[in-house]
Parts: structure tokens; C-alpha cells; sequence
């Protein structure tokens, strides 16, 4: 698909992105259609893909995903359950329409259904386990585009993009690469400065699945640290000893002050006398 169009050519660090998640990692096993994205087979028997096939099927499925006028009408389906937050990702980036979890038979073809939906493009991680979404969308004349492995069935399947779909980091950095050249085929983002969104970049790893008794772990590592900091903040107080009240400044004796104060003197002429007398009267 690219051609000798440079721009559209795979870059050293997209390529570096696939070998650090391990994109290219197949199975043992390989399906007839998927020899042609084969580079070779290691020692061990396990598959390796050919990226720059990959590249070039991940271009033409963005390109087929570009074309629809309405974003609303791809819609996103998969079962893996570490592709969930991929695909809330993708679809809260692209404005496509997620699925998630357990497909509904009938979401496509039984209009009486509530979830009954229309796309015009159907996107999956798997063709092996979302096998009911690429049955049905046969029935409708829906396009399926999917991510297959070395051992995934291509039946029924319009645009395969070789990877490794069985791999977290792997399927949520195709699902980020898939997002990335949509919104530059759509104009919402440019190649020359990257993947951004409201002035955010859009890091691969947003796409990945955290696992939440991983979470849990890091939340407890937080707190166990901000506890030792607090413990280390309250011991740094050191005990000075007993204080020195010789070394305090004189405390004088406020009553023989106020003895001598004006106000205790007896009143001038004409106002009354000593108001100390006037316990003496008969009231």
C-alpha cells in the first residue's frame, strides 16, 4: 500500500514499537492462507511474521475504515478480555461503536432485537474466538476486518492484519497503530507531529491491558512508601531534653504592678472619695 510513497513507509521506531511488544512472535502452527505472511520459522518451531505485511494490511484497513462517512458505523467487537480497554480506547479516540465481552447472537440480522445495530465495517482481535460476529456479518454483507495470527481460520474475513493477537502489549499497539493512521487519513491528527489529542500525546501503553490485581499491588507499594515517608518525617524530631526555666526571663509579680497603676489611687476631689470606702456605707 505504501509504495514508494515515503511518508507512508514504515519508520525505524514504529518498528521498533513491534519488536519490543512483540508483534511479530507467531504460534507453532500455521493455516494455509497465512503462509504468505510467514518471514520465516525459528529453531523452536514458533512462526515469524513479516512486519513490513503487516504495515502495509494495517494501511489498508485504516484506509477502509476512513472512507466511512459516519465514525458511529465501525464497530469494534472483541472477546479477549485484555482487549477490552483497547477498544474503549479506540472507540472513545475514533468515535466507532464498542461491543464488549460476550456477542449477542442476532446483533446483526434479528431486528427485533434491542442491541440490533447496522455497520457498515466490523473490526475483531480474534476470528478464532469472535467466530458468531463473522458468521452473522456474512448474513448482513458486512466487511469484517480482523487481527489474525499464523493459526487463525481467514474465512470470511475481507482485510487480515498479520500479528500477534494473542499478546496484551501486542494487540493493544496494533489497536493504537490502527487509531493513529485513521485520524491522519481523517486529518484529525498529522504525521510530522505525532499522535495528539487535545494537546495530549496518545502514548501506546493507554492502550494496554493492566491486569487489576497488578493495580491493587501498586496501589499497596503507594501507600506502604507514603506511610515510611510519614515515619521517617515524624522521627526526624528529636527530643532537645528537659527545658531551662533558669534561663527564662524573669516573671514579675502582676499584682504589686497593678498596685501601683493610677487607677488604684483614690479619686480626685468631688467625685466621690475612695470608691474602696464605699464598702463602708449603708446601702
Amino acid at each position: 500500500m505504501s509504495g514508494s510513497i515515503v511518508s507512508l513507509a514504515i519508520k525505524e521506531e514504529d518498528a521498533m514499537k513491534f519488536l519490543a511488544s512483540q508483534t511479530h512472535i507467531g504460534t507453532p502452527n500455521v493455516s494455509l492462507h497465512m503462509q504468505q505472511y510467514v518471514y520465516k520459522r525459528r529453531s523452536d518451531g514458533t512462526h515469524i511474521i513479516n512486519l513490513n505485511k503487516t504495515w502495509e494490511k494495517l494501511l489498508l484497513a485504516a484506509r477502509a475504515i476512513a472512507a466511512i462517512e459516519n465514525p458511529a458505523d465501525v464497530v469494534v467487537v472483541s472477546a479477549r478480555p485484555f482487549a477490552h480497554r483497547a477498544l474503549m480506547k479506540y472507540a472513545a479516540h475514533t468515535g466507532a461503536t464498542p461491543i464488549f465481552g460476550r456477542f449477542a447472537p442476532g446483533a446483526l440480522t434479528n431486528q427485533v432485537q434491542k442491541n440490533y445495530r447496522e455497520p457498515r465495517v466490523i473490526i475483531i482481535s480474534d476470528p478464532t474466538i469472535d467466530h458468531q460476529v463473522v458468521t452473522e456479518a456474512s448474513y448482513a454483507n458486512v466487511p469484517v476486518i480482523s487481527f489474525v495470527n499464523t493459526d487463525s481460520p481467514l474465512k470470511l474475513v475481507d482485510i487480515a492484519i498479520p500479528c500477534n493477537n494473542k499478546g496484551a502489549q501486542s494487540l493493544g499497539l496494533m489497536w493504537w497503530f490502527l487509531a493513529r493512521e485513521v485520524l491522519s487519513l481523517r486529518g484529525k491528527i498529522s504525521r510530522q507531529t505525532g499522535f495528539f489529542l487535545d494537546g495530549l500525546e496518545v502514548m501506546p501503553d493507554l492502550y494496554f491491558f493492566r491486569d487489576p490485581a497488578e493495580q491493587e499491588k501498586e496501589e499497596a507499594q503507594q501507600e506502604a512508601a507514603a506511610a515510611a515517608e510519614r515515619a521517617q518525617t515524624e522521627s526526624a524530631h528529636v527530643y532537645e531534653g528537659p527545658i531551662d526555666f533558669a534561663a527564662q526571663p524573669e516573671i514579675k509579680d502582676w499584682a504589686a504592678e497593678a498596685a501601683t497603676d493610677n487607677w488604684a489611687q483614690p479619686a480626685a476631689a468631688g467625685t466621690g472619695g475612695d470608691w474602696n470606702q464605699a464598702t463602708t456605707n449603708n446601702w
